[in-house]
């Protein structure tokens, strides 16, 4: 079975939480503006991608196969996808906490297309049309997908300081 866009989203969401505080798929499915049947198949593909752990140990996200997929595997299996220029929101290296470290230049920024959006830049297709919705409710979800989309679609500096800033968010340190 392959990963569908949708399971990284269900797979960065799984990080935020302790096994033993995880809730019931219905209501991480509201979380991410999901159906809770979707966000099972999720990590039914999860699980077979060995991205999480089996039943015997709480389905526990597997931190070393998710930092070398996310850092190695995301942008090839997922690649960015720019479209023209819209209202949204920041993401990539113009959301926290990359807007920190790099300063964006003359160029429009990178904004996930929503109508909603505080922000007009030139749009990057989220990876579950959900995204923008989940991410105004989720501080640190919106921080790790913008991230991820700096490694997706960044340059080599960007990507640098997104892959150890993922890292830090994730809290990969190696010990998984």
């Amino acid at each position: 079975m392959n990963l569908k866009p949708q399971d990284i989203v269900v797979l960065l969401k799984l990080c935020g939480y302790a096994p033993s505080d995880r809730p019931s798929y219905s209501i991480m499915g509201a979380e991410l503006w999901m159906s809770a049947s979707e966000v099972h198949s999720a990590v039914k593909r999860l699980k077979e991608s060995r991205l999480l752990h089996g039943a015997g140990l709480d389905e526990r996200p597997n931190l070393n196969a998710i930092e070398e997929f996310l850092i190695h595997g995301v942008k090839y299996s997922f690649p960015a996808e720019r479209g023209s220029l819209t209202r949204g929101i920041p993401t990539s290296y113009a959301a926290e906490p990359l807007c920190r470290f790099i300063q964006a230049g003359s160029e429009p920024i990178p904004v996930w297309p929503d109508p909603n959006g505080t922000a007009r830049g030139v749009s990057i297709i989220p990876l579950y049309k959900t995204v923008p919705d989940a991410a105004r409710q989720d501080p640190v979800l919106y921080e790790r997908l913008a991230l991820l989309d700096a490694i997706r679609d960044g340059r080599a500096r960007e990507r640098g300081i997104a892959e150890r800033e993922l890292k830090l968010s994730l809290k990969i340190d190696g010990k998984a």
